[in-house]
């Protein structure tokens, strides 16, 4: 049975789909919109086949062996196996900022990260339920779903870029001056309009994908009440100790880790915590898994 944010994230693809065919239809199948694809489709598919490396690169991730890490080690293991998945490989980040994420190509290449601060401020619990969250997003292969999303939207913003670029130095054809002044117009509009399109559209499946991997964590882990207790922990540190990772892989982050911009919800590739923590809280209501969890209970 299909998820609500699965319906919703397909739905979400397919706009972007359409978005593209409608930008590459202005351009009238050109040989910039061609290479324009080819080239969004390569960077992207190289983002996704090395996405560990270059996310604990970017992220300022260290890979650690068991020796030096064994009870994370055990509790990712333990976890792993309760959701039906392989151990995923285990990385620290040396920050006082609480956070956490995870990466990989498949369910049989994850890698899950946390920082040494999200290990000091929470308790048992609740790392465990962090942990579980990002194993949902390698259950539900969000690393895959948001490689297709990026990979649609960046084709759709090089190649409105491209007819952008056709328009400034290209000059108006004939069409266009038959069509009068609306034809033009509206493409203008398509074209330069399309790329912030193609950004709130990716946005949007990235949050929706949280929200995915919040259930997915809180069913597989047992604790929905520890992810929310969690949740607002790390929202609430996250406003006073900002974690500095690139930009471009602030989106794998259980919360929104760079703090200093404020954009509205539209633009941003988390959803809203409170909106995050009670939905966690109606499972917790509605279920008895927080009774079962194997890590204990918050403030224990």
């Amino acid at each position: 049975m299909f998820s609500f944010n699965t319906i919703k994230t397909t739905i979400l693809l397919g706009a972007l789909t359409a978005l593209l065919v409608a930008v590459g239809g202005l351009l009238d199948g050109s040989y910039g919109m061609v290479l324009g694809f080819v080239m969004a489709i390569a960077m992207n598919f190289s983002s996704y086949w090395f996405s560990d490396k270059i996310a604990l690169k970017m992220a300022g991730a260290k890979e650690v062996p068991y020796a030096e890490a064994t009870e994370l080690h055990d509790m990712v293991a333990t976890l792993a196996r309760d959701a039906g998945l392989s151990k995923p490989r285990v990385a620290i980040i040396e920050s006082d900022a609480p956070n956490a994420f995870a990466t990989g190509r498949n369910v049989k290449n994850g890698l899950v990260a946390v920082t040494t601060g999200i290990l000091r401020i929470l308790d048992r619990r609740e790392v465990a339920a962090v942990l579980s969250h990002e194993l949902g997003h390698i259950r539900n292969r969000d690393i895959f779903v948001s490689a297709v999303a990026a990979t649609i939207a960046g084709a759709t913003t090089m190649i409105a870029h491209l007819g952008q670029l056709a328009m400034i130095f290209g000059g108006r054809s004939n069409d266009d001056e038959e069509e009068g002044g609306g034809g033009l117009l509206g493409g203008l509009l398509m074209i330069f309009l399309a790329p912030i399109a193609a950004t709130i559209i990716h946005l949007a499946i990235s949050r929706s994908r949280e929200y995915g991997a919040d259930r997915t964590g809180a069913e597989t882990g047992g604790d929905p009440e520890a992810l929310a207790s969690a949740l607002e922990k790390l929202e609430a540190y996250s406003q006073r100790i900002p974690l500095h990772v690139n930009p471009a892989v602030s989106h794998l982050f259980i919360v929104k880790p760079l703090t200093g911009f404020s954009m509205q919800n539209l633009f941003s590739s988390h959803p809203p915590t409170q909106e995050r923590v009670a939905r966690l809280r109606q499972m917790a209501q509605a279920s008895s898994l927080s009774a079962t969890n194997t890590f204990g209970r918050v403030g224990a």
